[in-house]
């Protein structure tokens, strides 16, 4: 089974698992637990009848601390496995994990909230979100991917088809503060077909005004107005050898 105390030991497998580090964890744990205390009284179950004993008593569960639930939740959401392979990790049947991934989601997200690290969904808003943030407005744009099942349609195969990645995947661009790491927007989910650019320009985000903002090829061409965007260049093939094209074994200069 999956225990955060055992996982927490190890920085790089916590963070493939869950997307944050054990000390980012940490920072959202404790407004996790105020915002699952909120909802669930002590007097009172998870389906809302007053309780027959006190809390921790009978059988102890799977997910029975704050620290269990919230990994649960972030491997689930970091990971997008099926719930019966969730279930196998977490040792909880098929059904429990359908239990628990629509309960615990919601408060994940009023816990972001809560923390104001939601980032903005609305394009014409980003600006203005960015702005009360008071940071530097230096920003990163890339597309982002994640695998999902093969649709049963041959049609929806087609859309959902990545060639780049060679699976079937949903898309989404995202912007974050080079500074500072944090995610200001996502834009809506998109078909894996769909060009990065494509999105970006159907989504129209409005920016702070003198944001420079850094892209890479699959933006080539996107410059919002009132941005000054910066793209890295790749380095000049080198020229092959006039004797490897000859196809002449030995070094170029002063080979014998």
């Amino acid at each position: 089974m999956l225990e955060y105390k055992q996982i927490k030991k190890h920085r790089r497998k916590f963070l493939a698992l869950t997307g944050l580090t054990p000390k980012e964890f940490q920072l959202l744990l404790p407004a996790f637990c105020e915002v699952y205390e909120s909802v669930h009284s002590g007097d009172t179950t998870q389906s809302g009848r007053v309780r027959q004993r006190h809390v921790g008593g009978g059988r102890k569960a799977r997910l029975w601390s704050p620290e269990q639930k919230l990994l649960f939740i972030l491997v689930s959401q970091k990971a997008y496995p099926l719930q019966t392979l969730l279930g196998e990790v977490f040792e909880l049947s098929q059904a429990r994990v359908n239990y628990w991934v629509p309960h615990l989601l919601p408060l994940l997200q009023q816990t972001l909230v809560a923390l104001e690290l939601m980032p903005e969904r609305e394009p014409h808003q980003f600006a203005q979100h960015e702005r009360a943030k008071k940071e530097p407005p230096e920003l990163i744009i890339d597309g982002t991917e994640r695998r999902r099942q093969r649709p049963k349609s041959p049609k929806k195969q087609a859309l959902h088809y990545s060639g780049k990645h060679k699976t079937h995947s949903d898309k989404n661009v995202v912007v974050v503060n080079a500074k500072t790491k944090r995610v200001g927007y996502l834009s809506q989910t998109y078909v894996g077909k769909t060009h990065d650019k494509k999105i970006a320009d159907h989504e129209a985000i409005a920016y702070p005004r003198d944001t420079l903002l850094y892209k890479d090829t699959g933006f080539q061409g996107y410059a919002p107005p009132g941005v000054q965007t910066r793209q890295p260049k790749k380095s000049p093939a080198k020229a092959p050898c006039p004797r490897a094209r000859s196809g002449t074994i030995g070094r170029c200069h002063g080979s014998g």
